[in-house]
């Protein structure tokens, strides 16, 4: 149980200072710090891969999915958006 404790006050600190370092960056910032967000999102994949795989309770093995989960969609999103901005600088005739 203390593990579980442990864990989730790790996932809920970690949750509310991402939030609070996302929420200071200026709009204007936003898609040029995409690749560097997809690179820290890449890393909380593996945690949460890592954490995942060496549970003993069942409870802690459904965060770690639900970690992966979000953090696989927070990756494939960045690359998308970061695709579909270096597209808006592309020159018509360069295809």
């Amino acid at each position: 149980m203390e593990t579980f404790i442990f864990n989730l006050f790790i996932f809920v600190l970690a949750a509310f200072v991402g939030f609070e370092v996302i929420s200071k960056v200026p709009p204007t910032l936003h898609t040029p710090l995409m690749s560097g967000a997809n690179a820290i999102s890449g890393i909380t994949l593996v945690g949460a891969l890592i954490i995942a795989s060496h549970v003993v309770c069942t409870i802690t093995c459904y965060i770690g999915f639900v970690a992966i989960i979000f953090a696989t969609i927070n990756v494939v999103g960045g690359f998308m958006v970061t695709d579909r901005m270096l597209e808006m600088f592309k020159k018509k005739g360069d295809e």
